[in-house]
């Protein structure tokens, strides 16, 4: 490794993969990347105590713009050679729609792989994606490898659309040998503090979820500190391809809504596409609200070398209040 560019750093993913990436010792700089100010947990680092790591504000959904940093002078004079791609997530998850009404997470992947396959200095780009991109099966009986198949069925959610069409554009670069794509497949992301990431369900405000009457799927969950550590895990490997990353442990739907302020209301099926309006505009059925799944991630752990440290569970806040929270596990 050298000097890593990372998308989206002003996000709570990429302010964690940047913290991450500044204890590497391999690691010379950072391009840290953000649409917003720049975050008070950079402001310190991003100054004269650590002259590796500069910011740079830029919309990452506008060509010109990304067209312009890439073969501007920033990236020349520090030296970036590889590339994380942080999607948007949070409160940022839906983004503005750009003039061809592709959601942002579509354009944005799109516009950073073109500039990437483009740049000769970038050795090696890691994409995070998502779980959520695979077909599941009636049930709680899908296990899913790196080869099972994507969700293609017509109409799906807006939300799991661009999950899968982001997919799909660094699937198909996976095979390079320069740059080496290194795309991880991230099932629901949970932080210190509960809050939680990367779930169509659970993206957008704080609030009641519908979901199909008679459901309560089984839902694989990592730490994001884990995602940080599988993100420098890929980019100090010389393996290329696809892996799914996850933690041990899995929660139902029902229970990781009400300990993340978003309690899953159980609908009667037929009335469902009606409730998911009232409730959450963006949100109809998909079948994630549906299925449960498991991650195999075998070939995570014998190319990348990498094993979670860390686990989801419910402990007590400090002002006593009980959470889901992120916690070190047995080598952590």
């Amino acid at each position: 490794m050298s000097c890593v560019l990372v998308t989206h750093a002003d996000l709570p993913l990429g302010l964690r993969i940047v913290k991450r990436l500044r204890a590497e010792p391999a690691v010379t700089g950072i391009v840290a990347l953000g649409e917003g100010p720049l975050p008070e947990a950079l402001a310190a680092a991003a100054g004269a105590t650590d002259v590796r790591l500069v910011y740079q504000r830029v919309d990452h959904a506008r060509p010109r713009a990304m067209r312009e940093l890439f073969r501007g002078p920033l990236l020349r004079e520090r030296g970036v050679d590889a590339v994380v791609y942080v999607p948007r997530h949070g409160d940022a998850a839906r983004g503005p729609r750009v003039p061809a009404r592709v959601p942002a997470r579509t354009a944005e992947a799109r516009i950073l792989l073109r500039q990437v396959l483009e740049a000769r200095e970038v050795r090696v780009l890691v994409a995070l994606g998502s779980a959520f991109a695979y077909a599941l099966a009636p049930g709680n009986a899908n296990h899913l490898g790196e080869e099972s198949a994507l969700d293609l069925a017509p109409r799906r959610p807006a939300a799991l659309r661009a999950w899968i069409d982001s997919d799909m554009l660094f699937h198909a670069e996976a095979r390079r040998r320069r740059p080496r794509v290194v795309l991880l497949r991230l099932p629901t992301v949970v932080a210190s503090g509960g809050a939680v990431y990367l779930h169509p369900a659970f993206e957008g405000p704080p609030g009641l979820r519908p979901r199909p009457a008679g459901f309560d799927p089984l839902c694989p969950v990592i730490a994001d500190k884990d995602v940080a550590r599988a993100v420098a895990a890929a980019l100090a490997c010389e393996n290329g391809g696809i892996f799914n990353v996850a933690g041990r442990e899995q929660i139902p739907l029902s229970v990781l809504g009400r300990w993340t302020g978003r309690p899953c209301l159980p609908v009667p099926g037929p009335l469902l596409g009606v409730a998911a309006r009232a409730l959450l505009p963006s949100l109809v059925d998909g079948p994630y609200l549906r299925f449960g799944m498991s991650l195999d991630t075998r070939r995570a752990r014998h190319l990348l070398g990498f094993e979670p440290h860390y686990r989801v569970g419910v402990t007590r806040a400090g002002d006593g209040a009980m959470r889901l929270e992120a916690m070190p596990g047995p080598g952590a």
